[in-house]
């Protein structure tokens, strides 16, 4: 006989054992060769090594769906268990299968998917490679898609751990001394990256990542000397790291890491004398294989309908400029 400890990670220890233990006696009911001990978030299995490694395989499924749908009930431990037929989409019938694409449910019951061509190719980059390079102007997407395939990843048992970081570069002001601890000097340069967070990670639950160092929000410099394992590190607005700190980044992964950079370089916000290291990151990185470089664009837009214009306004000036 053997026996394992499971903890429970991905789905709340509430929601897993369900009113009056429904669900966790379901589950016991479809493994007899096994005998639980449940105790807040552990979970311990004793049984053959063989009916351990199936209760983990369905335990996975378990919590892909429950990732997918943020939900928890008789139907989805059913379908995880193999008791009854996952739903399929029907070719060419939108809306057959509402949960095809959706990579979360997010806090406010809102489904977050990729929602553009180019993001859906950012999505399959990152199953394929272990570096995505995400390039392109303000509002497509890029760090939410971003943050996005990292809290999947960490939901699904993919990788332990997500690091979230960005160049402290102030965008055009000079804001002079911040009050406050080190945390607090950072944060309004970090508060994309939590803002995204938030949007698919309940507060408390984010609060206790945080806390755990499950999910680590830091300057880019902060980076120095680290090697990066067994994470999804992203980091955000690139285009306002120089030659040497992108370098410095890059050579931080370890055997099981993968990254995601994303940038602008219409928008670099460092000083005058300081060069921006993506623009040749991205031309001396570009065939090296395990590394992807997705370009986005002004139809990959999702915010505001008139940000679209914007860019391209702003485009059509600067190519005046240039024929001057």
């Amino acid at each position: 006989m053997s026996e394992k400890i499971y903890t429970l990670e991905v789905i709340d220890p509430q929601t897993f054992y369900g009113p009056n233990n429904l669900y966790l006696d379901l589950i016991k009911s479809r493994f007899p060769k096994l005998q639980f001990l449940a105790r807040g978030e552990q979970i311990k299995i004793v049984g053959d090594i063989q009916s351990l490694e199936d209760f983990g395989e369905k335990m996975r499924s378990m919590e892909i769906l429950f990732a997918k749908r943020n939900e928890f009930n008789e139907h989805l431990i059913l379908e995880a268990l193999g008791g009854i037929e996952a739903p399929t989409a029907v070719s060419g019938k939108p809306g057959e299968d509402d949960t095809k694409d959706v990579l979360l449910i997010g806090t406010r019951g809102q489904k977050i998917k990729a929602r553009t061509k180019n993001q859906r190719k950012m999505l399959e980059a990152a199953k394929k490679n272990d570096v995505v390079f995400a390039i392109g102007p303000a509002g497509t997407g890029k760090t939410y898609t971003a943050v996005a395939i990292a809290v999947l990843a960490l939901k699904e048992r993919e990788i332990r751990r997500i690091i979230l970081t960005r160049p402290a570069v102030e965008a055009g002001e000079n804001l002079g001394f911040l009050p406050g601890d080190l945390k607090e000097k950072i944060d309004p340069y970090l508060r994309p990256l939590y803002d995204a967070l938030e949007d698919m990670i309940p507060s408390d639950k984010l609060k206790s990542m945080v806390e755990s160092r499950t999910v680590e929000i830091a300057p880019l410099a902060f980076m120095r000397g680290r090697t990066l394992d067994n994470c999804y590190v992203i980091l955000d607005e690139a285009q306002n790291s120089t030659d040497l700190q992108l370098k410095m980044f890059l050579t931080r992964m370890g055997p099981n890491a993968k990254l995601i950079i994303t940038g602008d370089l219409t928008q670099v916000d460092l000083p005058r004398k300081q060069m921006s290291g993506l623009g040749k990151a991205l031309r001396i990185l570009d065939n090296i294989k395990g590394i992807s470089i997705i370009q986005l664009d002004t139809d990959d837009v999702v915010r505001h309908r008139l940000v679209k214009e914007i860019i391209q306004a702003y485009d059509k000036d600067s190519d005046c400029e240039k024929d001057r």
